[in-house]
């Protein structure tokens, strides 16, 4: 191609070096960079007159706009190969800045360098067969030995390249979303066809567990390692659960007051049995005055029983745990909460590998089950309420794990009104109530039929469907209505929502008995208008309250309720 010659750079026959001011000579070989700049291929460099006709036009620059040199130098000015509406937008920009009335052209699109502002402009060229080509152009100004301006140059580089990767990073960042949101529907949907099979075990085995006369001392002790089987594979399922919540940032917390006393006598409640077991000796603090930190209590006691289940597992038999309480040491308004066993403790590079998912820190041929996810489901939980989780350990000696939040005010305490229900007078006499359980599932009709067995003043219906359940509540009227939440057909959701509609059932309380155990489930369920959610696999004696409390309500229906102040 052929290139006319530009006022601003050496020709590229000449070998004189002070063609170039105050410059090296070693640099200034001035055909190796006359050639350098006019060959480059992967920018383009476009330097203009002081009025903007193009005087210098490279390789880059042809090649980019499908322009030889020769149609463009000495008859145009880099405006002209650019998109209007982009230096009408420009102008507009230094206007508001400047306070000044620039049009659209070559005087806004070098404002900036002729003052010595460095300036890059992201435009877009039309090329000379109409596409249009985004580019990033730094405008540069060039004067003479005496410092007056005698031109400029714009050097561009392609976005396209650019662009064409932030795509690919778009695209690669949604594949890894959907995969991560595919994973977290896998494990929850894992967690709910656990919880199918585990309310028939555990369930059967409450009602074998507490039959009268109590089974046979042998019968028991296998009852008992069943139940803590089932057990065992509901807290895996529960930590499915928590991991999926993690993994798409769907967490819910509560941030409260967390009573810690509260806190504590739940723990030490849940944990003595197991610490009996073991011979494991732990001890609590005892707390003089209330003290509250900001957190979720829920979650806060499911995070130190993580710790403290840890502490006795790992233990060796006749150790101890020390629970403690004291000032935080990250900020002065926090309280650190710390659980240090008399274990094995670890060497510095297993303590960091701690929190890594699925790592049992080669526990996995051990007498321990697990699968390594207790702690990486706390330290995120700690995390997202504001806190802090930590661990020393020395080998041979054992660990320290501790927990710090920010403290909290006390809540306000208000006097509850208290309401009262007066029975009516023929409760002793009164008729068998009747519920409907609504489920697809056999053996859960079973369990079901068998606990309400043992309640003389209830009768039970059954439905296997949404449809027939509708059905059935119309004609029997019953008090309350069981029902489950996946069915053929018809889910659970959508019978609630038509029993609400008919005015001969809005008034039926109805508990939503489900496997679907996460808390958006739940409180989508409640929103929905049940009356209470109880979630499979579950506990007989949480089941009969919230049954008690539906028929309680129902009650009220036609009795009243009297309130005393």
């Amino acid at each position: 191609m052929n290139q006319t010659p530009s006022p601003f750079v050496a020709n590229a026959g000449e070998e004189n070096p002070t063609a170039e001011i105050g410059r090296p000579e070693a640099v200034l070989k001035t055909s190796a960079l006359h050639g350098a700049i006019l060959n480059a291929t992967n920018f383009s460099i476009i330097a203009t007159d002081e009025k903007g006709i193009i005087q210098f036009f490279n390789v880059g620059a042809e090649g980019m706009l499908g322009y030889t040199a020769a149609e463009v130098v000495n008859k145009i000015n880099p405006c002209d190969l650019h998109d209007l509406d982009e230096l009408m937008a420009h102008a507009e920009a230094l206007n508001k800045d400047y306070g000044k009335s620039f049009k659209p052209g070559f005087e806004a699109l070098t404002f900036k360098a002729s003052r010595g502002i460095d300036d890059v402009h992201e435009l877009t060229f039309i090329c000379k067969d109409g596409k249009r080509l985004p580019v990033s152009v730094s405008v540069s100004v060039l004067r003479d030995e005496s410092g007056v301006i005698i031109g400029y140059l714009h050097m561009g580089t392609s976005n396209a390249a650019n662009k064409r990767v932030e795509a690919d990073l778009r695209t690669a960042r949604l594949s890894a979303e959907k995969a991560s949101l595919a994973k977290s529907d896998f494990l929850v949907q894992l967690s709910h066809e656990l919880r199918i099979p585990l309310q028939v075990i555990l369930g059967f085995v409450q009602i074998m567990e507490s039959s009268i006369p109590p089974p046979p001392l042998s019968q028991q002790q296998n009852l008992t390692q069943i139940h803590l089987a089932g057990r065992y594979l509901l807290d895996l399922s529960n930590g499915i659960l928590d991991l999926a919540l993690i993994a798409s940032d769907n967490v819910a917390l509560s941030p409260e007051p967390a009573d810690l006393a509260e806190v504590m006598r739940r723990c030490q409640a849940l944990l003595e049995p197991q610490a009996r077991k073991r011979r494991i000796i732990v001890t609590f603090p005892l707390f003089d005055t209330p003290c509250f930190v900001n957190a979720d209590q829920t979650r806060l006691k499911q995070v130190l029983m993580n710790l403290l289940v840890n502490a006795i597992k790992y233990n060796k038999p006749g150790g101890a745990v020390t629970v403690a309480c004291g000032p935080g040491l990250k900020s002065p308004n926090s309280i650190r909460i710390s659980v240090s066993d008399t274990g094995k403790g670890m060497p510095p590079e297993k303590v960091l590998q701690l929190f890594q998912p699925f790592n049992r820190l080669g526990q996995e041929n051990g007498e321990e089950q697990g699968l390594g996810i207790g702690l990486v489901v706390s330290r995120k939980l700690v995390e997202l309420m504001g806190g802090t989780i930590e661990v020393e350990s020395v080998a041979g000696e054992g660990s320290v794990f501790w927990i710090e939040f920010g403290t909290a005010e006390a809540p306000l305490v208000t006097e509850a009104k208290h309401v009262t229900v007066e029975p009516p007078a023929m409760l002793v006499d009164s008729p068998i109530r009747t519920l409907l359980y609504v489920e697809d599932n056999l053996p859960n009709l079973k369990l079901v039929e068998q606990i309400i067995a043992r309640r003389p003043d209830l009768r039970l219906l059954t439905a296997t469907d949404g449809k027939r359940g509708i059905e059935s509540a119309r004609v029997n009227q019953p008090e309350v209505i069981l029902m489950d939440i996946n069915m053929p057909g018809m889910t659970g959701l959508e019978a609630l929502q038509i029993l609400r509609r008919d005015p001969s059932t809005a008034h039926i309380p109805i508990i939503a008995l489900s496997a679907n155990a996460m808390p958006h489930d739940i409180a989508k369920g409640l929103e929905a208008g049940f009356f209470n959610y109880v979630t499979k696999p579950m506990r007989v004696d949480e089941f009969m309250e919230a049954l008690d409390a539906a028929l309680r309500f129902s009650r009220l229906t036609y009795t009243g309720v009297v309130e005393n102040d």
